[in-house]
């Protein structure tokens, strides 16, 4: 027999918010200063602080209190928020005893005190806002009170964080807190099969990444079909002839974005696409006949390489090569599917290479996500580019596949009725926080003063010059019995770096998507005397690492960048792994002018000279240098920023197209 929801339930598991258009022309100009007068009256409030102290001071009065009894109340608190949920605001006086409360528990459960800042990033959530807090501040207990006051509501709340790593460890750590508030918490791993996410988003509080939710999202929606209205749900459930659709998601309503830097802005630049496994031996056949016209075909005869776009213009010269080996059947027929299929091949080779863009695991090629440098095993390249990475590695060919779905991360989380998160590195996005999500950022101080000491970038005119200075660099610092973290950008250059270290006898510990894991692990133990780690930039992200007392006396975690990365957040993201919670650490960052950035956005002639300056003595070069370099990062940020946008675009048009053909929008 089919259990009946209460139409409000079943209405609420299809039901989402009313996503927003971005504002262009006089509308982005006022829209833009919106967000910045909001962004000024945030930085200068201090009423989050005053209200954490208020909220500290309440303390007091859950000291004597026993467990069973503090449990009962929060309870009670918890049925009072429930009765606020259709509610814009709660009333002051019930959320600071709330929090005081969740505060002492807290310290029952987890042995942690909540610090006014902590205090601050919950209330910020419960707000609403976006907070920026420093690494090591304490995200994860924040996010837990937070999360309790969300769940008290009776309505779906989503927590999201970086990876399952974290996922599973965090709604672990957190699960006895929640149950003492009377709430149950979940948690979503790639692994699961439907009938166990059904039950662990049916908790109060339901841990997971992007990419799962994204993808159980649209995966209901590809069940629902004609049936994503729940009236008509409802209908078929009162009927013997069917049963209604079964889903796995219980509603959108509340998130709440840990790493929202990462999660809203890095991870947006391309949807996430449900798709299935279509055979089609031709397009096979045919990606196998352009790898092997792309291997004859030569840079600046046959083509031109647009680094800047990551794009290939075909020559005449190279259009009639393609064309003489035209085959007279299939998609071969087409001379412009000819080019296409020729082109997609030829960027296989020369955008896409082994360790940076993706490994190959037991004969597989596996996508690397560039900015966290971490592997998605599940995904894959659309439009034939999968198949011609594997046909350029000698590889067996994977079935091709056809899309069945798609929503861009932007999209999707526009859909929330109620938004929030924490991240240590917001504010060099707050402008696109507020376009694209109508956020606003505040900045949460720091429980102690930062000593982080940042020494100045180096920049060196070769690659070789710069790996060679780097290893160098650890030679001299690990003498000292100093720790050292150096960040990659790829796995490439992490292996790179290890060869080095390896001629000078320096041991060390590797951690890149090969590795992935043994992540937290390595991570943890980065802060012993004398320990190397090479890290790709974004590893072990969420991961604290402990720094013994006699590391702290000597200067504390030394970090080293080896490139800058497309985006300054990533950068402050590794630099942050030093000098937490007011201990000791420093930083610095090591360029050359043929790194990756400066290759792509820096032309050629400008590049040369730049280098050739770098070979005299002329005062000042060393700026010169360090500017073009900077030039880049802020270009890249600004670049990737535009095409965050085009993919927000295409989906809404894609929702207006289908809206006005009466079909679904995802």
């Amino acid at each position: 027999m089919n259990t009946i929801l209460e139409p409000s339930l079943e209405y609420r598991r299809t039901a989402t918010a009313t996503p927003g258009k971005l504002h262009r022309g006089l509308d982005g100009f006022a829209n833009k200063w919106v967000g910045i007068c909001k962004s000024i009256q945030m930085r200068w409030s201090n009423d989050l602080h005053k209200e954490a102290t208020a909220i500290k001071e309440g303390e007091v009065r859950w000291k004597n209190v026993k467990l069973p009894e503090l449990e009962n109340r929060l309870r009670n608190l918890g049925e009072k928020f429930r009765r606020f949920q259709r509610h814009t605001e709660l009333d002051r006086e019930l959320l600071r005893e709330s929090l005081s409360g969740l505060s002492e528990l807290a310290y029952r459960k987890l042995q942690l005190r909540p610090h006014p800042e902590q205090i601050m990033g919950a209330l910020a959530i419960e707000r609403g806002l976006l907070a920026e807090m420093a690494t090591g501040e304490g995200k994860t207990l924040t996010i837990g009170l937070a999360a309790a006051l969300a769940g008290w509501r009776g309505l779906p709340c989503h927590v999201i964080t970086a990876n399952d790593y974290l996922v599973k460890r965090d709604a672990e750590w957190l699960e006895d807190f929640y149950a003492s508030c009377g709430l149950g918490v979940g948690h979503i791993l790639g692994s699961m099969p439907p009938q166990v996410r059904t039950g662990h988003y049916a908790k109060d509080i339901t841990y997971s990444t992007s990419k799962e939710v994204i993808a159980d999202f649209l995966r209901d929606r590809l069940r629902l079909g004609e049936m994503e209205h729940p009236s008509r749900r409802l209908l078929r459930t009162l009927s013997a002839i069917d049963r209604k659709p079964s889903i796995v998601m219980r509603g959108l309503h509340t998130v709440i974005v840990d790493e929202a830097d990462h999660v809203l802005i890095d991870e947006a630049v391309t949807p996430l696409i449900i798709s299935r496994h279509a055979p089609n031996k031709p397009l096979k056949e045919a990606c196998l006949t352009a790898s092997a016209i792309a291997s004859q075909l030569k840079p600046g005869e046959d083509y031109l390489i647009n680094e800047t776009y990551k794009d290939i213009d075909l020559t005449p010269t190279g259009k009639k090569r393609i064309h003489g080996r035209m085959d007279t059947i299939g998609m071969w027929a087409s001379t412009a599917r000819a080019e296409e299929m020729a082109t997609t091949a030829i960027k296989a080779r020369e955008f896409y290479k082994m360790g940076q863009q993706y490994v190959i695991q037991e004969g597989k090629v596996v996508i690397v996500d560039e900015s966290t440098g971490r592997i998605m095993p599940e995904r894959s390249w659309k439009q034939g580019l999968h198949q011609a990475i594997e046909a350029k590695e000698g590889l067996e060919l994977s079935m091709p596949t056809e899309t069945l779905s798609r929503l861009s991360f932007q999209r999707y989380f526009q859909l929330y009725r109620r938004l929030s998160g924490l991240t240590g590195t917001a504010s060099e996005a707050r402008e696109e926080f507020w376009q694209i999500y109508g956020q606003s950022v505040v900045r949460i101080p720091t429980h102690k003063p930062c000593i982080r000491k940042s020494l100045p970038t180096r920049i060196f005119a070769s690659e070789e010059a710069k790996w060679e200075a780097v290893a160098l660099e650890v030679a001299r610092v690990h003498a000292l019995g100093t720790p050292i973290l150096v960040g990659t950008k790829s796995v490439a250059a992490s292996e790179k770096l290890a060869a080095l270290l390896e001629r000078k006898n320096l041991r060390y510990e590797l951690l890149n998507a090969v590795r992935h894991s043994e992540e937290a692990g390595i991570i943890s133990r980065a802060g012993g005397a004398g320990r190397i780690t090479i890290a790709t930039n974004m590893a072990g992200r969420g991961t604290d690492i402990k720094l013994p007392r006699e590391v702290a006396e000597q200067g504390g975690l030394y970090v080293i960048a080896t490139e800058r990365h497309e985006s300054g957040r990533v950068d402050r993201q590794l630099f942050g792994r030093s000098a937490r919670q007011g201990e000791p650490g420093q930083t610095r960052m090591f360029c050359s002018l043929e790194d990756a950035l400066v290759i792509r956005f820096v032309p050629k002639p400008v590049s040369k000279l730049v280098r050739m300056l770098m070979g005299t003595r002329i005062p000042g070069t060393g700026l010169i240098a360090l500017a073009t370099v900077s030039w880049t990062q802020l270009t890249s940020e600004k670049f990737a920023s535009k095409q965050r946008k085009s993919v927000l675009r295409q989906d809404q048009w894609q929702e207006e197209s289908l809206s006005f053909a009466g079909r679904k929008k995802y």
